[in-house]
């Protein structure tokens, strides 16, 4: 690379604040708890509510999906998030792909637990009881990792830049 080129670069250099490493007990209960509640909503509407189970799941990432995304469109003013679909615990459902900032990442997590908790409330007197407990059970589960998130990061400085790995989550600082 000549001088030329690297006077013109542009260096980004971010200070690690707070690195959260998710312990094993967190992750073993994220697999442990649809386990109890499907055993629950069998023994309260039977075994058909099995049905209603494992259709609110994707319900309940679709809607992750669809809110996540508009208010990240909305926020950042990108046509293009850098998002995907994670399937690895803790961090099961629509999260960023690379760094992003703390505020767009809790407003978009704050506007899906709103939003989702009032659009499942809305289904309410149109839909079984399984299915409206399989849906707030689900919407619920997906929120812990980025509640979990935000416990960690409570008193530290709201405009750094979040990276998450299958492991940690950590905080940075430019």
């Amino acid at each position: 690379m000549s001088l030329d080129q690297n006077a013109k670069a542009t260096f980004y250099q971010y200070r690690l604040l707070k690195r959260s490493i998710f312990p094993k007990a967190f992750k073993l209960s994220l697999m442990v708890i649809p386990v109890i509640c499907l055993v629950a909503e069998i023994i309260f509407w039977g075994p058909l509510s099995l049905f209603a189970f494992i259709a609110a799941a994707p319900i309940a990432l679709w809607v992750q999906f669809v809110i996540c995304r508009s208010v990240i469109m909305i926020v950042s003013r990108s046509s293009r998030p850098r998002w995907h679909f994670s399937w690895r615990l803790p961090w099961f459902g629509y999260i960023p792909d690379q760094y992003i900032g703390y505020l767009t990442f809790k407003k978009a997590h704050l506007h899906y637990a709103w939003i989702g908790f009032a659009v499942i409330a809305i289904l309410i007197p149109w839909s079984p009881p399984s299915l409206i407990f399989a849906l707030f059970f689900w919407h619920f589960w997906l929120l812990l990792p980025r509640v979990y998130s935000f416990a960690v990061l409570l008193r530290q400085r709201k405009d750094g830049m979040l990276k998450f790995t299958d492991q940690e989550l950590s905080y940075y600082i430019q």
